[in-house]
């Protein structure tokens, strides 16, 4: 089997449209929502929120097809990284005090094409984002919620993360989302340890 060159690295304006691509075939094709602007206003807007804030991130991965480095490439998978936390509603009210904004590194937009899934490429940007938070300093948690009606989104998590709540063991099924908490160490070499202290945990 050929393997394939990815180039993963923080986006650039000329990456956003095909970030954006990325990010909203997902939400239609996966999640069967569409855009909800409540829920989905960072992907019509993603240098608002994730270039223009120095705490934000938003790492893109690229194609560089068989032997080529992934440089200048089709964007084919996303993440993205803010500081804030769930908000309370639509999530649970414990969740966001125990993930308070400022302090909460919250992944989002971890999306990956389905052509060029089971490559690490999740992993692979997951770990830059815990980097970033590392770095950052200033972050004690991080944060992530996922729907587990996407193929293959839980399990990948739950290698990963801890489970905070899952909302399907709500009496009313909640939203049916699933809450993680992601050690920082998760994915990082021991050299970018040691983990960030916590605080009232």
């Amino acid at each position: 089997m050929q393997v394939r060159d990815y180039c993963i690295r923080p986006a650039g304006p000329e990456d956003l449209d095909g970030a954006r691509a990325v990010m909203l075939d997902t939400v239609y094709r996966e999640f069967g929502s569409g855009y909800v602007p409540r829920w989905h206003r960072d992907i019509i807007d993603p240098a608002a929120a994730y270039l223009a804030p120095d705490r934000h991130t938003l790492l893109v991965a690229t194609d560089g097809g068989n032997g080529g480095d992934g440089g200048g490439g089709e964007v084919v998978a996303t993440a993205a990284l803010d500081s804030r936390g769930p908000a309370h509603p639509p999530n649970p009210r414990h969740l966001a005090e125990r993930y308070p904004c400022g302090t909460t590194a919250q992944l989002r937009r971890v999306y990956v094409r389905p052509e060029h899934r089971r490559r690490g490429l999740a992993r692979r940007l997951v770990a830059e984002l815990l980097a970033f938070a590392v770095a950052d300093g200033g972050y004690r948690s991080v944060y992530l919620h996922t729907d587990p009606a996407v193929e293959g989104a839980e399990a990948f998590w739950r290698s990963l993360a801890t489970v905070v709540h899952d909302e399907r063991k709500e009496a009313d099924g909640g939203q049916g989302i699933v809450h993680f908490d992601v050690p920082f160490d998760a994915l990082l070499p021991a050299y970018l340890s040691p983990r960030p202290r916590t605080t009232g945990r």
